[in-house]
């Protein structure tokens, strides 16, 4: 049972390599399908925020990921 573990835990991990990358991005999608419509924001402004909020979220997480390569 033990080597099913391990392949599972193997598959998983080429699709998620940091859980907390992958959780970000699955909040700010959420907040940018739910917050637009509720705040009155533009529908040609959702995808200026939403590659805004991607691209921060990518910024911070290869600066974490250097800090933890030196």
């Amino acid at each position: 049972m033990k080597w099913l573990k391990n392949i599972l835990r193997e598959i998983f991990g080429l699709f998620v390599d940091d859980g907390s990358f992958a959780l970000a991005i699955l909040i700010w999608l959420a907040v940018v399908r739910w917050a637009p419509p509720r705040l009155h924001i533009p529908s040609g402004m959702t995808g200026v925020i939403l590659f805004a909020g991607l691209a921060l979220i990518l910024a911070e997480s290869a600066t974490r990921y250097s800090r933890r390569k030196q």
